[in-house]
């Protein structure tokens, strides 16, 4: 079974090499490290970090150095966290990978970048008004597709094992954006249908497939209107897959083919560098249906399918993987990231009965959630239930 702990560059770069790989080796006792390429804002509290126990990440940032003739004349381009300076952590962590014999991962956010929506507010998906979602990309989008291929061919530079693929996908209306709002309530059905990509090229996407688009987004306004002048419609519950005739439904498969087919050219590209591609669905299955995620079609697309196993009890993390298992994806294609901490673990058995559940369904790799968040004693933990 392979291991590896998430983190995030600024802890190898705030600690050095020496005690943030070594915390990784001797304490946790893992095989590897996946270290973030891209990634979303956010304020984290950091237990162990020497420098500073508060930080906010920036929106979108990139924690390696592009090529900038790789991404010349192009709108949407990864722009370096201001956190790493000068430095490349991603040169830095695959030097240091190489000579301590670590795998070195590399995980990516892809479509959520608030950081690339607000600049280029054409490249984010579009409600059925046309509001644009500006903390998303909309991975139907051309330029989309392109960044997203180009970041996997900067990543191979690195010698990466495996690009861990996060927000390859569309997401809902709630994801991702600080203090959002919503003073009346909106009911699941008017959230769901405000989640929905009418963009231009998801319109093009679902006509070409011989979905009535224009129809469906129209319905859509009209159902939106409704519950959104009506308090009590916009609680009532109603089978989406029977609005617009049943319409709705077939667009939304459209908008499957599109995430499926952006995870299969990646990992076509990946391979051809020697890397892996995993497909990352937090959620796991029955959660996915709006953001196009058709889990026996990424099975397929995808190198691996990786979930959270945040759980409390070893059940509840086999209950996880079984249910993936219902939707085509087999143990053996998949990864799993527990989180060692006491919101999950109450001690080293806790985590040392869920690696055993896990080995005992064949997953063959499992990932700890996350280097700088956790106390050392998390970290030590790992160590004790590996052992």
């Amino acid at each position: 079974m392979e291991t590896s702990v998430l983190a995030f560059a600024t802890d190898l770069l705030d600690e050095g090499a020496d005690t943030f790989f070594g915390n990784l080796t001797d304490r946790a006792g893992v095989g590897g490290v996946t270290l973030a390429s891209v990634y979303h804002e956010a304020r984290d509290v950091f237990p162990h970090n020497p420098r500073r126990v508060l930080r906010y990440l920036e929106p979108g940032a990139a924690y390696f150095r592009p090529d900038r003739a790789r991404w010349a004349g192009r709108r949407l381009a990864p722009l370096p966290s201001t956190a790493i300076g000068s430095r490349d952590p991603f040169a830095e962590a695959a030097e240091e990978t190489r000579r301590r014999g670590l795998k070195l991962h590399a995980w990516t956010v892809f479509c959520h970048n608030d950081r690339l929506g607000f600049a280029h507010p054409d490249c984010a998906p579009a409600n059925a008004f046309g509001d644009r979602h500006l903390t998303e990309l909309c991975p139907a989008n051309p330029e989309v597709r392109e960044y997203c291929r180009t970041i996997v061919e900067e990543l191979a530079r690195y010698g990466v094992d495996a690009i861990r693929a996060e927000s390859l996908h569309f997401h809902g209306l709630a994801h991702g954006y600080h203090h959002e709002r919503y003073f009346e309530e909106l009911g699941p059905v008017t959230e769901a249908l405000l989640s929905v990509c009418f963009c231009p090229h998801c319109l093009a996407a679902a006509t070409a497939a011989g979905v009535p688009a224009e129809h469906v987004r129209d319905t859509v306004r009209a159902e939106l209107r409704a519950r959104l002048a009506d308090g009590s419609r916009a609680l009532a519950p109603a089978p989406l897959d029977e609005l617009a005739g049943g319409a709705l439904a077939a667009y939304v498969d459209a908008s499957a083919r599109t995430v499926t087919s952006l995870a299969a050219e990646l990992a076509a590209t990946a391979a051809e560098h020697g890397m892996r591609l995993t497909f990352m669905d937090g959620g796991g299955p029955g959660t996915g249906w709006l953001s196009g995620i058709d889990l026996p079609a990424l099975a397929g697309a995808a190198h691996q399918i990786e979930t959270l196993g945040y759980a409390k009890t070893p059940e509840e993390v086999r209950e996880k993987v079984a249910a993936f298992a219902l939707h085509g994806v087999s143990p053996r294609d998949m990864a799993v990231i527990l989180r060692p901490m006491a919101s999950d673990c109450d001690g080293p058995a806790n985590l040392t009965a869920k690696i055993a559940t896990l080995r005992e369904l064949g997953v063959p790799e499992i990932e700890f959630y996350n280097y700088g968040l956790m106390r050392l004693s998390s970290m030590d933990r790992i160590g004790q239930a590996l052992r």
